[in-house]
């Protein structure tokens, strides 16, 4: 069923856009289409499966509307699946955390809407995304096995939710993972052996669609312990510095060109081969703790620049150099608090690799700041004052825009018919060739020029083809020669067929065997056609039937041995 929605929504998208960047004017979309856009949320456990999920003035509707809104290609949740710290497990008699298959069907529930099987009554679910947006879903969806747990209960998960597939990107069998662990290494001394905290820090592998982009994409998140005791800022220190490693090891080979060559990381099966080069890792999440502000080199700085104060040694980018975190700002405060009210208290973070990876912009997503001109049109939907709407979570989303590496032109459509040179046996001939890679449209031209200058026709075809097209009628003439070929074209650029340019000439008129000449064999065909009042074969004049006007037209071109010479 996701498979379906992602293929429609696909080509809607193809041909919509979501409104460009100009909050004033109620417009939260991208600039380019093509950006990958990626929201970090910590939604303090309101996506849970006792929430009530009808429309009104609640945290459901909140958290949904904010995601319609902003309309992320990749969105990173936290703290998901916690009915006991929801305050609705005790009533709906689930008191503890969602497992896997629940907190799935439950972000279904928020994307997509249904019957709700987990709140008593089984209503129907009146609030979700897409109800709220059109052209529009996350069909793809990773739910961590990773949770808090205490006294037998369980509570808090990471999800990663994809516009786009996941897929094994680095021969390891799996498409994401939910957590690591890490061994010492004594040639990389700075990070510390252990795991990768509290609730784990995923992972997803993406792959994004060959036509459009560069490269794909590894996607991380998670949600760091919390707290101002020494033993909370140091978890959050030794994570922050393991995550540094797992990415520089695992996704950048640690320069070596190997994934984990120092066998270090908890990978099970292993890894075979890195990523691509224009597959950039973006990583992000609530990692408590405001690099601005915290007196110390924190998570956000240790995952960026990893061991070395020199950014050109062992940083976590791809080109071993730093990697990048987001100042995002509030638009129209430029407060870059992402909780509770506190102008300077930036908690929530996404970073990437900025050599493969170049951010357009980011910003806090925050509706209690909007002016009433400029929230955006979704937020209507939630039945009370849009500036409430940031109030059902304790944390603001983080969006980042991304341009990423553009794809190689396009390759491998050949020209299958008619062969070169040949003669066609209509001056209404079918052209076809063979799908190639990287293709977002094909470009058919048909000219009278051997460089295909002027065409006499032209057609614009969809990656998904037909891969065949009719010239159509009246275009073409007796004995013409023409040229054509087929151009393919993606975000990269525009590359002619491999096969080059072809030619065909069109048959005489009365050349009713295409042999280039009028002459014994024509008659023959001719004589069973005027014999038996054909209109299929020999009507030379188009008037529905073979007779004697079309023998007289015959008998010149036979008298005189006319063909296409």
């Amino acid at each position: 069923m996701k498979s379906l929605r992602f293929a429609v929504y696909l080509a809607l998208f193809a041909g919509c856009a979501h409104a460009q960047w100009n909050p004033s004017a109620r417009q939260w979309g991208k600039d380019d289409p093509d950006d990958v856009r990626v929201m970090s949320f910590n939604i303090q456990d309101r996506i849970c499966s006792t929430n009530a999920k009808q429309q009104a003035a609640n945290s459901w509707t909140a958290m949904a509307v904010q995601v319609a809104a902003a309309r992320p290609d990749v969105l990173v949740l936290l703290e998901c699946g916690d009915n006991v710290g929801n305050g609705t497990g005790t009533a709906q008699g689930y008191n503890t955390g969602d497992d896997v298959p629940r907190l799935t069907t439950t972000i279904d529930l928020f994307l997509h809407g249904g019957i709700d099987p987990y709140v008593a009554g089984n209503p129907q679910v009146t609030a979700y995304v897409t109800k709220y947006t059109t052209n529009y879903d996350l069909p793809y969806v990773y739910v961590s096995t990773i949770t808090d747990s205490s006294g037998g209960q369980t509570f808090n998960r990471n999800v990663i939710l994809s516009r786009f597939p996941f897929a094994d990107l680095n021969g390891d069998g799996r498409t994401a993972i939910p957590s690591f662990s890490l061994s010492a290494d004594p040639a990389v001394p700075y990070y510390t052996a252990g795991d990768s905290g509290i609730r784990g820090y995923i992972f997803s592998e993406i792959n994004l669609p060959d036509d459009r982009y560069g490269g794909d994409l590894i996607m991380g998140g998670g949600h760091l312990r919390s707290g101002s005791a020494s033993s909370d800022l140091a978890e959050r220190l030794a994570v922050g510095q393991r995550i540094a490693y797992y990415i520089d090891a695992i996704f950048n080979g640690l320069g070596t060109g190997s994934p984990d060559p120092h066998t270090r990381c908890s990978n099970f099966p292993r890894p075979n081969k890195l990523p691509s080069a224009q597959t950039p890792v973006i990583w992000s999440g609530d990692f408590n703790e405001d690099e601005k502000n915290n007196g110390r080199d924190g998570p956000a700085l240790w995952m960026t620049r990893a061991g070395s104060i020199d950014p050109a040694t062992d940083g976590t980018d791809r080109d071993r150099t730093d990697s990048s975190f987001d100042d995002s700002r509030d638009p129209f405060t430029n407060n870059r608090n992402t909780q509770g009210s506190n102008n300077d208290n930036k908690l929530d973070y996404i970073c990437w690799q900025d050599s493969i990876a170049t951010l357009r912009r980011s910003f806090v997503f925050r509706a209690s700041t909007m002016p009433g001109t400029a929230y955006p049109t979704e937020f209507n939907n939630y039945p009370a004052l849009w500036t409430n709407i940031s109030s059902a979570s304790d944390h603001r989303p983080v969006v980042a825009d991304f341009i990423l590496p553009l794809p190689a032109a396009p390759a491998g459509h050949l020209l299958t018919g008619p062969a070169d040179t040949t003669i066609a046996a209509s001056a209404t001939p079918s052209l076809s060739w063979s799908a190639g890679s990287r293709v977002t449209s094909y470009t058919l031209k048909v000219s009278t020029n051997s460089d295909l200058s002027s065409p006499i026709y032209s057609a614009t075809i969809p990656s998904s083809g037909p891969y065949t097209l009719q010239v159509p009628a009246g275009l073409l003439a007796s004995c013409g020669t023409y040229y054509w070929s087929v151009s393919a074209t993606n975000r990269g650029g525009t590359a002619l067929s491999p096969s080059g340019i072809w030619s065909f000439q069109v048959k005489a008129l009365c050349d009713l065997n295409s042999d280039g000449f009028v002459d014994d064999t024509d008659f023959v065909l001719f004589s069973d056609a005027y014999n038996e009042f054909l209109t299929t074969a020999g009507d030379f004049n188009n008037d529905g039937q073979t007779d004697d006007s079309d023998f007289v037209i015959f008998a010149d071109a036979y008298n005189q041995f006319f063909g296409c010479i």
